[in-house]
């Protein structure tokens, strides 16, 4: 009779104990909060986005609690593949993408303002849907179109700024030329290649036509 008690109290035991472990586990999931391992720009020009990107984190986290302690869903490894599990790991892929959406945006800022540009030259980044190559090669070639001049007389031997940028482009673009500012036959021969593989009056003397397709 004593051992049958034994036995039942070690019962009671066990199921008390078992329901106190499924108790914490459900309330306790282990590295529940989403922790990034992106840097991003926290100065960012647009603070409704960077408030919006800690709301995505709270949101995500706070699923992940729930699916776990409501449901016994970790959606992040699930064990199973019934409906439930299913829609609950399409929800937080949702809600994880949301996060990487925000990161991307501000990680790139961040790496923009290394490179030393100001929130106001990447809001206008932004904006006109540019990348920072991009933007630093409309600049540059913005200033080279600046050089040129109309009323610019070419002839052979003339030396100055603008033809030292032709070369130079067209150097990149394949043509065998010598980069000195000077104006010579060669320069001529491959100014004129390049107008005519592009379809332009063919002669060998730069015009605003020429100077805005070759540093477009």
């Amino acid at each position: 009779m004593k051992q049958i008690i034994i036995f039942l109290l070690l019962i009671i035991v066990a199921i008390i104990g078992y329901g106190k472990y499924s108790q914490y586990k459900r309330y306790n999931s282990p590295e529940v909060n989403y922790v990034s391992d992106k840097k991003i720009d926290e100065t960012y020009h647009n603070k409704e986005l960077l408030y919006n990107y800690y709301e995505a984190i709270e949101d995500l986290n706070s699923y992940v609690m729930l699916q776990w302690s409501a449901n016994n869903i970790d959606v992040r490894t699930p064990k199973d593949d019934d409906e439930e599990t299913k829609f609950a790991v399409d929800n937080f892929a949702k809600k994880l993408a949301k996060v990487k959406y925000y990161e991307a945006i501000l990680g790139n800022s961040l790496h923009l303002k290394e490179n030393g540009l100001t929130n106001e030259e990447i809001k206008f980044l932004e904006e006109k849907g540019m990348d920072l190559e991009s933007y630093t090669k409309k600049l540059k070639n913005s200033k080279i179109k600046n050089l040129y001049n109309s009323n610019l007389k070419l002839y052979n031997g003339s030396k100055n700024a603008i033809i030292y940028e032709v070369q130079k482009e067209l150097k990149k673009k394949g043509h065998k030329i010598k980069i000195d500012g000077v104006y010579r036959i060669e320069t001529l021969n491959a100014i004129k290649k390049f107008e005519e593989e592009n379809n332009l009056l063919v002669d060998g003397l730069l015009d605003e036509l020429t100077v805005e397709l070759m540093f477009q």
